[in-house]
């Protein structure tokens, strides 16, 4: 197989079997060492944190865990070899038994295993997202190969999801704390993303030169731009309930290792080629991918000259913006150098207008020209006799349109507002000299900018965690104006720092996220119990005409008892049973009473003792209390002719104060009775825990949203804000309300940088 020449496809196949036993030796070849590389890095990084004497006390703990695991490495390799290899085997036959890694479904799960299982799946998703493309274009042809087989298709052996469950199999006996879980998730992410780019590549080479993938190879990146045309096309048709996330393939196939794009930069600066040499482990990126990125910023860039042109026409910038001035004779562009001068100029200046600017929408981006021929004044430029080129105008417009997105559609306080002041021209800067930062998932300044909103997003410093991450992300943001000279390694190493930060923040927040699970789930037995209780009442009095003493004893002592057995004793129907027959036994005493059946009603007052004490003791009465209370209740029933009537219903159980007034924050009053969209609803009942919404209250204020927990009594979804406090819990049917009257949309993207980049392609379509 390989005597064939790269990227050429065979008209015939190459057996399967053969096919797919190179796929696993070149896979075990590139990967199967990967656990052995792991723990040398991280020993250097334990021994360089406890020379900085930095007062943390669990270097000493770490080191002694990764002494343990370095003298298993060499069965750590074999395990992971052999987990991978179970893989391939798993491919080739779905159906069999092998190729698992994990217990029964139904296993218990410890601690340590759940924190690894948390932690692999964040790591399956980030490596998935990164590398979207030759993923997709792998499980196509190994479908293929699959259906050559004779099986069915089976997962991607060399996938994500496979070499994360393989690493965290390692671990599952280990005795790992979390410092030293992070480090090793860190490393291996690390490790991968220097082999994986080359690996699929070399796979997905292999199978298209081996027969599988007819078509495929080589005809991505030509019809990119037609393709980008088709899709946006399809966005302006679709429902904006669904909000659809434009420019996802494009922007997750650009890998972790891109270190430019043609041209490099808005103003064609050869700088950009190098602005990246600083940070990560740095490949070559495909040509493809190369494509793939260009053609989405040619598509965004035509969508901003659409706009421009657009406020042009009708008046909606100042004559300084307006491109029609760069055709008279006496103005000259300006270089990206010359600007690059002014804004470094302006970098250290105190932020105040960008602050300003920032509280009006759509003020920043005139703002940031108004600086910057400022700037020009004091270099020595006359701003009348030159102008933005078209380049820098871009940069300008998108960082403008980025920043006030961030802004407005964030749930940011004003405090925040000064940390992204100063980050304004630092990253107006980044924008003229790499314009990756727009498409690339993984830029640092792209990282950084996601990790200052998530210290930011929500946080009005009620705590101290939350004003130590506000003065943190404070911090940084001066750090970047006072060292970022065009060097990105300043943004990866301020986002490792946040980063760490926000590691036990982010802990906190499934913690939050939890409690306010069982919170919500604890409310909803309650109110179930209640309404059983309530129900159960009513059957009882409604139909009969009792004693106050006996109606006042079932609408109070007996609900509350019954409330408390459905909540406690739910499981047990034995006794759920005996606490429904004390109510039909207590109407059944009084009819006695009435109709002067002395012994029989002794006797059954005598039966009813006991249960009643109890009854009355569930209410927080003390044993002579509960004497007492039983001994009024024979007094009524002993006189025959004491008065009998039909007594008023219980009302419904009312809804706790702080759930109400959400429910008037969100929903309208009569949300319940209004008539909903069944196709809506339906498409609610499919969302699952962690999909990201839109949500927009009655006043007007919009955040981003996660499905936190669906109840298994109810099917209700709760709805947590980014810092994992509640915010609403709602059925399918009062989301499609929701959705229908435009308050809730679908598809939110999971970090800030990509929800603010698809906020201002939606409002540059929308203008249009």
């Amino acid at each position: 197989m390989s005597g064939h020449l790269h990227g050429v496809v065979q008209t015939t196949r190459t057996d399967p079997s053969r096919v797919l036993e190179e796929i696993k030796r070149q896979t075990l070849e590139q990967l199967g060492g990967l656990p052995g590389t792991l723990y040398g890095p991280i020993e250097e990084a334990l021994k360089a944190d406890s020379l900085k004497g930095d007062g943390r006390n669990h270097h000493f703990e770490d080191q002694a865990a990764l002494w343990v695991l370095r003298q298993q490495q060499a069965s750590h390799v074999m395990a992971f070899r052999q987990h991978v290899g179970l893989g391939f085997e798993a491919f080739r036959s779905p159906g069999s038994a092998v190729g698992g890694l994990g217990g029964s479904p139904l296993q218990l799960v410890g601690e340590q295993q759940l924190a690894f299982d948390l932690d692999g799946e964040r790591l399956t998703e980030a490596l998935e997202q990164r590398y979207l493309r030759p993923l997709e274009m792998l499980d196509g042809r190994l479908k293929m190969l699959s259906q050559a087989i004779g099986a069915p298709a089976g997962a991607n052996p060399s996938g994500p999801y496979r070499l994360v469950r393989a690493f965290t199999a390692l671990y599952s006996d280990a005795q790992v704390n979390e410092s030293l879980r992070l480090r090793l998730f860190r490393q291996y992410e690390f490790e991968l993303s220097r082999v994986l780019g080359d690996l699929y590549a070399r796979i997905n080479n292999l199978l298209a030169t081996a027969g599988y993938g007819v078509g495929m190879a080589g005809g991505a990146a030509p019809n990119a731009p037609a393709r980008a045309a088709e899709e946006r096309r399809d966005r302006n048709t679709l429902d904006d309930v669904f909000d659809t996330v434009p420019h996802r393939e494009a922007a997750a196939s650009v890998p972790h290792d891109y270190n430019g794009a043609p041209g490099a930069g808005y103003g064609g600066d050869p700088r950009a080629a190098h602005a990246g040499a600083g940070y990560g482990a740095q490949q070559q990126a495909s040509q493809a991918d190369v494509a793939a990125m260009a053609s989405e910023l040619a598509e965004l860039r035509s969508q901003l000259h659409a706009w421009r042109e657009g406020l042009i026409k009708a008046g909606g910038l100042p004559p300084t913006h307006q491109q029609p001035q760069r055709s008279m004779a006496p103005r000259r562009e300006l270089r990206v150098e010359e600007v690059l001068g002014m804004a470094s100029l302006l970098q250290p200046e105190p932020p105040d207008a960008y602050a300003r600017a920032l509280a009006v929408s759509g003020r920043l981006g005139e703002t940031i020209r108004d600086q910057l021929y400022d700037g020009a004044r004091r270099l020595g430029f006359n701003p009348d006799q030159t102008c933005f080129s078209a380049e820098e105008d871009d940069a300008i417009d998108l960082v403008a349109l980025l920043f006030d997105s961030l802004f407005r559609n964030h749930a940011l306080q004003d405090r925040a507002r000064r940390v992204y002041a100063r980050l304004v021209m630092p990253y107006v800067k980044v924008a003229l000299t790499d314009n990756a930062v727009f498409v690339k998932r993984e830029h640092p300044a792209r990282r950084l900018l996601d990790a200052i909103t998530e210290a930011c997003e929500g946080n009005d410093g009620e705590t101290p965690q939350d004003r130590d991450l506000l003065e943190r992300a404070s911090e940084i943001s001066q750090r970047i104006v006072c060292d970022y000279n065009e060097d990105l390694a300043v943004f990866e190493l301020a986002h490792a720092e946040l980063d760490a930060m926000l590691a036990q923040h982010r802990r906190r927040i499934e913690l939050q996220e939890q409690r306010a699970a069982k919170a919500t789930y604890g409310r909803e037995r309650l109110g179930a119990a209640r309404s059983q209780a309530d129900q159960a009442v009513r059957e009882r009095i409604g139909e009969s005409r009792l004693t106050q003493a006996v109606a006042d004893f079932i609408a109070t002592p007996w609900r509350h008892h019954l409330v408390q057995v459905m909540l406690r004793e739910n499981d047990d129907p034995k006794r759920r049973a005996q606490a429904m027959a004390l109510g039909d036994a207590l109407v059944m005493a009084d009819k006695l009473a009435a109709e002067n059946r002395g012994r029989e009603l002794a006797d059954q007052l005598l039966a009813l003792q006991p249960i009643i004490v109890q009854c009355l003791a569930s209410s927080g009465l003390d044993d002579s209390a509960a004497q007492h209370g039983m001994a009024g209740l024979v007094r009524a029933l002993s006189t025959p002719d004491k008065e009998r009537s039909e007594h008023p219903l219980p009302s419904a159980s009312d809804i706790e104060e702080d759930v109400a007034e959400e429910r008037r924050l969100y929903l309208a009053s009569g949300a319940a009775q209004v008539a909903h969209d069944p196709l809506l609803a339906e498409r609610m009942r499919q969302l699952e825990p962690g999909d990201w919404l839109r949500l927009t209250n009655i006043q007007g204020e919009t955040i981003a949203v996660k499905v936190a927990w669906v109840s298994p009594l109810t099917s209700r979804f709760l709805l947590v804000n980014r810092r994992g406090v509640r915010a609403l819990v709602a059925s399918a049917e009062e989301l499609a309300i929701l959705a229908a009257s435009g308050r809730l949309l679908v598809g939110a993207e999971r970090t800030a940088f990509d929800e603010a980049m698809r906020q201002v392609r939606r409002h540059l379509d929308r203008v249009i």
